[in-house]
């Protein structure tokens, strides 16, 4: 990548926790019915009605009902949400609900008061984007004055945060993507609007149909506001570009409904880092931004069988795919590396896409995915490439999904792949002669 080599890759993540119920650690006050901090049914009732109301505040865009279902003694937390409700002004919501999943007592407030904790997920949809919800979990506290429910305080039950609690948003809508920022310059979000558009048919060619076409995009205002977005610390990101956050699909058909899953994987976001970005020139931001989108459209036959050398060899096969960089153009430091003697022997683990080790072991990984993906593609064509990302995906988890693909879609066993990869590498970057 010009001008900026492969410190603006990226990795897969998927927070498949931000999805999972957790267990609040606060043990039940009391033993008998009735007793302080004793979990009732009327309780879990009177809770869900306030959540239904703060939720269709959100929906009405109406900051008062909004702000009625805070806790009018939390001066702090009504600041901050009235901070937040602001900040969702231009984010267009096609639908907003909350579900509460447990509550657990806390126990009595001064007077007639009681507090309770409460875990709930919050579900969202953007309008015109979002095929499913985007779903986050959240610890609630809830409190009651009088004869009267509020929300007193927040916090992710794992993961990060949602753009909107950082700032005011400001939108821009592509042909094809929605660009959200936070302090940004609007003619920022909108060249990022352009290229995304770019993207999403560039992509579309390469992975031939079959997904949403179209992709959602968010810049922070800067790298730590990012990772708190990602619920990570800042170093796992610096000099990376982008990520996309996503839940990975289960691949084949649903047995409930026949569907094949395409179109109906929960919404992904492509994270952008506006320091890393911003220091890439046009054709490394294009890269990005098409790379990423690639994991959009494969998100749902994406699965946990996937390996990270396929999931991010393909991205990066669709984002070269026609830029007419050779190999030795795009993969710099494996070019450097076989040069040197030493040429890879096996295709690189999942391990090897970390952020933790060597930086030139990260980049050398994500061009051996890329060449692997190059060579099925021209030595069995780009139809079959798909098919085989497809096949290894159909499968639930890692063992055999890959043999089996291999047989299935190219004919060949896994001994004979790596041996046809490791030539093609060395063919491709092998010290030039003359």
């Amino acid at each position: 990548m010009t001008g900026s080599g492969r410190n603006a890759r990226r990795a897969r993540r998927c927070p498949t926790a931000a999805l999972l119920v957790l267990v609040l650690l606060a043990a039940l006050a009391g033993c008998g019915p009735g007793g302080p901090g004793t979990r009732t049914e009327g309780t879990d009732t009177a809770a869900q009605g306030l959540l239904d109301r703060w939720a269709a505040a959100v929906r009405q865009r109406d900051e008062a009902a909004y702000l009625a279902a805070v806790d009018p003694a939390a001066d702090g937390y009504r600041a901050e949400r009235r901070r937040v409700f602001a900040g969702l002004g231009q984010v267009p919501l096609a639908s907003w609900e909350y579900r509460l999943v447990r509550t657990g007592g806390f126990g009595p407030l001064p007077g007639d008061g009681h507090r309770v904790a409460a875990e709930a997920e919050l579900r969202y949809r953007l309008d015109g984007y979002d095929t499913a919800p985007v779903t986050t979990s959240l610890r609630l506290t809830l409190v009651r004055r009088g004869d009267r429910w509020y929300v007193a305080g927040q916090e992710p039950a794992s993961g990060g945060g949602q753009l909107w609690e950082q700032g005011t948003v400001t939108a821009v809508r592509g042909e094809r993507s929605l660009v959200l920022g936070v302090d940004q310059d609007p003619a920022r979000l909108r060249a990022l609007a352009d290229l995304a558009d770019r993207a999403v048919p560039a992509v579309n060619a390469a992975w031939q149909g079959g997904w949403a076409e179209r992709v959602v995009v968010e810049m922070p205002a800067s790298l730590e506001r990012m990772a708190a977005l990602l619920g990570a610390p800042a170093s796992h990101y610096r000099g990376i570009a982008a990520v996309t956050t996503g839940v990975v699909g289960t691949g084949g058909a649903s047995p409930a409904s026949g569907a094949t899953g395409e179109g109906t994987a929960p919404a992904d976001r492509i994270i952008v880092n506006p320091e890393a970005y911003g220091a890439l020139g046009d054709f490394g931001r294009r890269i990005v931004l098409t790379h990423e989108t690639a994991h959009v459209a494969t998100r749902s036959r994406t699965s946990a069988a996937t390996p990270l050398w396929l999931s991010e060899g393909f991205a990066d096969w669709a984002a070269y795919r026609t830029s007419g960089r050779t190999p030795r153009q795009a993969a710099p430091e494996l070019a450097e590396a076989v040069a040197a003697g030493r040429a890879p022997q096996q295709l690189p683990e999942d391990a090897d896409f970390g952020f933790a080790g060597e930086a030139g072991r990260l980049a050398r990984a994500y061009e051996e995915g890329w060449l692997a993906c190059r060579m099925i593609a021209e030595e069995w064509g780009e139809e079959k490439l798909v098919a085989f990302y497809r096949a290894v995906g159909s499968h639930r988890s890692r063992a055999g999904a890959l043999d089996a693909a291999l047989r299935e879609v190219l004919g060949i066993d896994r001994a004979d792949f790596t041996g046809r990869w490791r030539s093609y590498v060395a063919a491709g970057l092998g010290r030039p002669t003359g």
